[in-house]
């Protein structure tokens, strides 16, 4: 069965740092920053803000990042993935395990029961999916052992905060 299954509960204060996400992904840090400064996946936790500061990334955040990997890993184009995020950000987030996207390598179309994927697949419409609820059960076993942070422990460098202590004081 594509669709159905518990999902647990997240914590949206507790996040994971650029390192982490991109170690659990498979992707270099430089793609992880490329993708937020294009206003891709943002982190929406905490965004970096000046030298020294560390972007955190939501569970959600994480698993929005994994379907754009697959996306991509098989073809789809920058174009398609924004639209096909587009539509993920609509849905809740206990609501994304039961969403399965497909594609042709041209379009990505959101289903959400198996008649949509049925129906895609009859039409010749859907040549690969991906099932997120699947996707976010990886994610959760990738993150299982990676650091977390809470989002008011926002950590900053020597540097940074020296520079901060100068800016107060003028």
């Amino acid at each position: 069965m594509l669709f159905g299954g518990q999902v647990p509960d997240l914590d949206t204060e507790t996040g994971y740092r650029g390192p982490a996400v991109c170690r659990a992904l498979g992707i270099t840090y430089r793609q992880l920053d490329y993708w937020d400064r294009i206003g891709l996946v943002s982190p929406s936790i905490r965004s970096a803000k000046g030298s020294g500061s560390q972007r955190l990334y939501a569970f959600r955040d994480i698993l929005v990042l994994k379907v754009v990997k697959r996306l991509l890993d098989t073809g789809v184009s920058l174009q398609q993935i924004r639209a096909a995020i587009g539509q993920l950000t609509e849905y809740g987030v206990e609501d994304l395990a039961a969403v399965t996207l497909m594609s042709d390598g041209a379009s990505v179309y959101l289903c959400t029961s198996d008649d949509e994927v049925i129906d895609l697949i009859q039409g010749g419409q859907g040549v690969f999916g991906i099932a997120v609820g699947k996707v976010w059960r990886e994610v959760e076993g990738e993150l299982s052992e990676l650091p977390t942070e809470r989002a008011e422990s926002a950590p900053v460098d020597e540097l940074a905060a020296r520079r901060a202590a100068k800016r107060n004081a003028i």
